[in-house]
């Protein structure tokens, strides 16, 4: 770690622990946005990045101000706690057991730290609408280096490590890609967070131009298809509030669109990928064959994961000579831990839709701004649920799914019932 990067842990660390509860997830955001993963301190097997140490420091703030999750247990945060321990578990059937262990237990801390740490601070929907305009300014300088980066063709997050010195160029275009760990990813963060800019068009109309254009430009100088596609389907999403009584419909046509296709197609459904390039240089097409062949193999990795994917896909990633690139967080997480985890992890989709549509639905007198906060939340993570066929998060990304969910988790009411485990994407109540 350089003293650049230990200075700015000292200070995120810092102010993690004295700002009150309300500025509790900046530095955690800070974090998350303006430092790589190339700075770390390691001790034995662990590697502490400093989004880790982030999550250590904030766990002793909580345990000392014991500050506790609002309205009691909810069923997202069992499900959290149900997928990170399959996660952990499923380290017994892959051959190297101890490294398997540890990276499923830094998996676990990752996705567990974040999303409780954010669970405990975030109160209720005015911190929510607090926490999303907080996160649209974090993202400005980002956005700026991104566009300086594309001019330039050169990381200024270079000598943090973790990124390259010179961006990466596809048919003679750089694909900026910020302090994160590929410029699709950096693009996604834009696209998800996107929708989130509209929230205040009505209230702070100078706030949502900014918003607007901070994550326009992330999603655009990535170059990228996929965050374009993204942001597409998270604004689609949003756009349905205008329709959301006829919910109903729309859900069953958009399942009678996959069937149709599914017997339409000379091949399988998910070669619909193949057709979209939305930038001249996608590779939707080994997105598809991907998923094709993954569950051609299924009997090699269903029951708890596998440790060699090489023979999937003709081409393989250059930092292991077992695996293809598994550019699909599903299958990913197939591979990591088998069917149970890639299911449970849908579970935890599942419930925070679930969530999102007992609270919208749980009395006649929500406001209409309210109602408005709900139905953006459940557009973002229509967003995630959508880029994760095509991208992989395996960088500080994975923060804002993170902040999403357990938004979520605490805008849900506390005198809500418990919803059943439902396997269902749906916003909306039938």
């Amino acid at each position: 770690m350089n003293p650049l990067a230990v200075i700015f842990t000292l200070l995120t660390g810092y102010y993690l622990l004295k700002l009150p509860r309300t500025w509790a997830p900046l530095p955690l955001l800070i974090g998350a946005s303006y430092m790589t993963l190339g700075q770390s301190i390691s001790i034995g097997p662990f590697h502490f990045y400093v989004i880790r140490i982030l999550i250590t420091l904030g766990s002793i703030r909580v345990i000392f101000r014991e500050e506790r999750l609002i309205g009691g247990w909810q069923n997202l945060d069992r499900m959290m706690i149900l997928w990170c321990g399959c996660a952990v578990l499923s380290s017994f059937f892959h051959e190297n057991f101890s490294a398997a262990l540890i990276n499923r237990l830094g998996f676990a801390y990752d996705a567990l730290g974040l999303y409780f740490l954010l669970r405990i601070f975030i109160r209720d929907s005015e911190n929510v609408k607090s926490l999303i305009k907080i996160l649209l300014i974090v993202l400005v300088p980002i956005a700026i280096e991104m566009i300086m980066e594309t001019v330039t063709g050169k990381s200024m997050f270079s000598f943090l490590g973790g990124v390259p010195v010179l961006s990466e160029v596809r048919d003679g275009h750089v694909r900026a890609q910020g302090p994160f760990g590929h410029s699709i990813l950096a693009g996604t963060v834009g696209a998800v967070c996107l929708p989130l800019a509209l929230l205040f068009w009505k209230d702070n109309r100078r706030l949502s131009l900014l918003g607007l254009v901070t994550t326009g430009t992330m999603v655009l100088t990535s170059r990228s298809s996929g965050p374009i596609m993204t942001a597409l389907m998270a604004c689609l999403g949003l756009s349905l509030w205008k329709v959301r009584a006829h919910m109903r419909l729309i859900r069953w046509s958009a399942v009678l669109a996959v069937i149709t296709l599914t017997f339409a197609m000379n091949a399988p459904v998910c070669y619909v990928l193949a057709r979209i390039d939305l930038t001249g240089s996608s590779t939707g097409w080994h997105r598809a064959a991907l998923i094709d062949s993954a569950f051609k193999h299924l009997d090699e990795w269903w029951l708890g994961g596998t440790d060699y994917t090489r023979h999937w896909m003709p081409t393989g990633v250059g930092w292991s000579g077992d695996h293809t690139d598994m550019t699909n967080y599903y299958l990913k997480l197939g591979v990591l831990g088998g069917l149970p985890l890639m299911l449970l992890f849908i579970g935890v989709l599942a419930s925070g839709f679930t969530s999102l549509s007992r609270v919208f639905h749980s009395s006649d007198d929500l406001s209409s701004d309210r109602q408005f906060l709900l139905w953006t939340l459940g557009a973002v993570l229509f967003g995630h649920v959508a880029t994760m066929v095509s991208v992989s998060y395996f960088d500080q990304s994975i923060v804002f799914l993170y902040l999403i969910l357990a938004s979520i988790g605490s805008v849900q009411t506390s005198s809500a019932s418990e919803p059943n485990f439902v396997m269902t994407a749906s916003i909306c109540h039938e």
